[in-house]
């Protein structure tokens, strides 16, 4: 056998472009390495505050994203990904200039769950900040207009300590949002047929959230699962 180089870095072929953040990262964030079952890049994007990102459009940051996204695939990233559903505004300009498939968001997956359900149901979108996920965000990841949204804004830790970037995590008060925010649409949806979770950091409560509403839950975590698995496929 005859080994081929080409980059500083093997085995991990997926590329995580992240927030500068200092929140915690707990076990199913997309931040924490111990997430996934295979191995992964990271490179944080400088100046890409939660707030900045989710709040204030990203403005300013897509060259910065472009610059750490090259860095990631010269390192030996295969495809890139971000940790923020916000981020779906760069999907078009990153996999222009960095010519490796890229997955900017959770919500690229919306229109694929519903192709998944029965017919009369659709997914819905729970997210960090329904005040600023404009129609941009979801025209860009391809988000039916029809398309419910719920979130966990103005609950009681969630989005408050993620987007003020708060240094300590109440793990179960940020659980308590997600499923409360799951139900709320849920009951405000009757034909509701599964959830996507916009935000990278709602990973970890998933589980509770189909738990409490009987319906499939759709992560960043499934997605970049998913995206993994084509670029570095199983050999049998």
């Amino acid at each position: 056998m005859i080994a081929t180089g080409g980059k500083s870095i093997y085995g991990a072929s997926v590329g995580i472009l992240m927030l500068d953040a200092r929140f915690p990262r707990i076990p199913g964030d997309m931040g924490h390495a111990g997430t996934w079952p295979f191995p992964v890049l990271y490179r944080v994007v400088r100046d890409a505050s939660p707030d900045r990102v989710v709040r204030h459009g990203a403005s300013g940051l897509l060259e910065a994203f472009i610059a750490a996204g090259r860095d990631l695939v010269a390192d030996g990233a295969d495809g890139i990904t971000t940790n923020c559903g916000f981020l779906s505004l760069f999907q078009r300009d990153l996999s222009a200039a960095l010519l490796v498939p890229v997955l900017s968001s959770s919500l690229c997956q919306v229109a694929m769950v519903n192709r998944l359900l029965p017919q009369g149901r659709r997914a819905g979108v729970l997210t960090i900040s329904a005040s600023t996920l404009t129609r941009a965000h979801l025209d860009a990841a391809e988000v039916p207009e029809d398309t419910p949204i719920g979130t966990t804004e103005g609950g009681r830790a969630f989005t408050a300590s993620i987007l003020g970037n708060a240094p300590e995590l109440d793990v179960e008060a940020c659980r308590a949002d997600n499923v409360e925010a799951a139900r709320a649409l849920q009951a405000d949806v009757p034909d509701l047929g599964a959830f996507v979770l916009e935000c990278t950091n709602m990973g970890p409560y998933a589980a509770d959230i189909t738990a409490a509403t009987g319906l499939p839950c759709f992560s960043m975590l499934s997605l970049v699962g998913w995206f993994q698995s084509g670029l570095s496929p199983a050999r049998f």
